[in-house]
């Protein structure tokens, strides 16, 4: 690989700070992976809560209360999980809300279920309203009615299922209908990591993949991290593959900062897309507002794209705010960027009345 051509993107293709996981994130999370609650790092009240809901169910000899688990991709919804049916000990059973479009894919899933098993639904947001509603009295009488035949003919069959755990995760709880966020015994919010939480994260995966890594070099990876576990893990791989490349394989502030610098991921956590938003958002349009479409064709993307991937971080780094008039920078934009702002950041700049937010 040619250093000096390497962008924001992982060898798949995808963005490097993104936090969806492509093929080979997943085959290192599967390595990564704690095992436990006790080796599981961060969300402190999420681990006490969710201890002592699987402590109680062990000590009934019933199977564990329904779990939701909320918050953006990245943030251990998948491991806990996994944790769930280890503590519990019992198997578990992985699926996602766009794979069951009918209802009849649910009850095949339902049906071969062994007592105590733990199924895991991803996405559960995104499950077709009729599976949605067999999903109901699964969860709550552990019973489904199978329909046999068609029209009046058609007869609903009670099939008993044996007592299971369902764990469903989404990215957004708000799409779910409050009765199926209702039948969940135990609800979690899962939370950004803080720097610190991250910078063990970081330590603990370069013990795993025996990279050597000093804490100035963790602190700098986890810093830039976006408070996601999952990218923390993309970024060390990617430094170590510049240290092995460029020095003697151990990781430094240095090191990190110029491996990082290489693949523009900056001190904040952002990428090319971020400050491209930015800098079109600061340079062309003096500060804002403007409307969303201006800003997609200024940076040359699609509207969706600067909507759904780089204004949330943006957002919540308080580098940009959407208000009813278009997007406008806030002066932390203006320092991060290390640009001056005018006097008027509105002045001379009516696309955001034309276009809208």
């Amino acid at each position: 690989m040619n250093w000096d051509d390497a962008t924001d993107t992982d060898a798949a293709g995808e963005r490097l700070v993104g936090s969806v996981a492509d093929g080979e994130d997943q085959a290192v999370e599967a390595a990564l992976r704690p095992k436990d609650l006790g080796e599981f790092i961060g969300q402190e009240k999420v681990r006490e809560q969710l201890d002592l809901v699987l402590r109680a169910a062990r000590a009934r000899g019933a199977t564990a209360d329904h779990v939701l688990l909320s918050g953006a991709p990245g943030l251990g919804k998948t491991t806990l999980s996994m944790i769930i049916a280890a503590e519990m000990e019992a198997p578990i059973r992985i699926t996602s809300g766009p794979a069951i479009q009918h209802a009849g894919d649910l009850a095949a899933i339902l049906s071969s279920l062994q007592e105590g098993e733990v199924l895991f639904l991803d996405e559960i947001h995104r499950m077709s309203r009729p599976a949605e509603e067999m999903l109901y009295m699964a969860m709550e009488d552990f019973r489904v009615d199978v329909i046999v035949g068609k029209g009046p003919g058609a007869t609903a069959i009670p099939l008993e299922l044996p007592p299971f755990t369902l764990v469903g995760a989404t990215t957004r709880a708000g799409l779910l209908p409050p009765p199926l966020r209702d039948r969940f015994g135990f609800t979690a919010q899962m939370e950004f990591y803080e720097p610190a939480e991250l910078q063990r994260v970081v330590h603990r995966s370069a013990h795993l993949l025996d990279v050597e890594i000093d804490a100035h070099g963790a602190a700098e990876i986890a810093g830039r991290s976006r408070g996601t576990p999952r990218i923390a893990n993309r970024l060390l791989r990617r430094v170590r593959d510049y240290a092995q490349v460029k020095a003697d394989g151990v990781i430094t502030r240095g090191i990190a900062e110029a491996a990082l610098a290489v693949y523009e991921v900056d001190a904040r956590g952002l990428d090319r897309l971020d400050r491209a938003v930015l800098e079109a958002l600061l340079k062309l349009f003096g500060g804002g507002p403007v409307g969303l479409s201006t800003l997609s064709v200024a940076v040359g993307e699609e509207r969706e794209t600067v909507e759904e991937v780089a204004e949330p971080f943006l957002v919540r780094e308080g580098l940009l705010a959407r208000t009813p008039r278009g997007r406008v920078a806030t002066p932390a934009a203006w320092a991060h960027l290390g640009l001056a702002p005018p006097r008027s950041q509105a002045a001379g700049n009516g696309q955001g009345d034309l276009f809208g937010a």
